[in-house]
């Protein structure tokens, strides 16, 4: 019997794809042995380890590894993700649907949380707003920069009280409240590619897979998962 396919894929993307894979298993018999990882971390691995079947990266990782002929063939799209503000389940929802209201929700917040742009993907959004909205000195001092796994998990502990990071790793969480995207002229949708790499000799069922993640079935899944569909 053919051992599963292993693949790498950015943290965001595990909401939708968690499901996705038993789907998949259920469905084709395939069973898949995937490693979830900040982007910053899992550039390493791509450059420093032997290769998995497949990986699912952002855009920018993707045009990077394919230059490097670290994959091969087609790439697929797997999801969009948008990133949004995350508080307490008891607490009250700030409003931050404008740059000012978001401003104004950072500096009233006693403690903050968001990963470190050095590890992930939305960290380095998230230091760009607050250079543009003029407050990253006051906020950076009373924040938390998260390393990896699920970021605003201690927005639900009470522990911090508010974190922004990617949509899909914000909903269903225990003990959290998403307050809202990031306002639109703030915004960064994230979008993650699939492939199959350069070294795998199983690239035919690492693409069947991804083009299972194309199926209206799977696509439906995602979008529950916050996921944003395009075209």
């Amino acid at each position: 019997m053919t051992g599963a396919l292993r693949l790498w894929s950015g943290g965001a993307v595990k909401a939708g794809l968690i499901p996705a894979i038993e789907l998949y298993r259920r469905t084709s018999g395939v069973a898949m042995a995937v490693e979830f990882l900040p982007m910053g971390p899992l550039q390493e691995r791509l450059a420093a380890e032997t290769l998995p079947d497949g990986v699912i990266l952002t855009r920018e990782l993707m045009d990077k590894a394919a230059a490097e002929k670290r994959v091969g063939g087609t790439v697929t799209e797997i999801g969009r993700v948008a990133i949004g503000v995350a508080v307490h389940e008891t607490a009250p929802v700030p409003d931050v649907s404008t740059p000012e209201a978001l401003k104004r929700a950072l500096l009233a917040a006693r403690s903050v949380i968001y990963i470190d742009p050095k590890r992930g993907t939305s960290g380095k959004q998230v230091a760009l707003v607050l250079e543009r909205l003029g407050i990253a000195e006051p906020v950076n001092a009373k924040a938390v920069l998260g390393q990896g796994g699920s970021v605003v998990e201690p927005v639900g502990r009470g522990e911090v009280e508010l974190g922004i990071h990617q949509i899909t790793e914000i909903l269903n969480l225990p003990g959290v409240r998403f307050a809202g995207p990031l306002p639109d002229s703030l915004q960064k949708e994230t979008v993650y590619l699939g492939a199959a790499t350069a070294t795998t000799g199983r690239a035919a069922e690492m693409q069947d897979f991804f083009d299972f993640l194309r199926t209206a079935e799977t696509r439906a899944l995602f979008a529950a998962k916050g996921f944003i569909e395009r075209g």
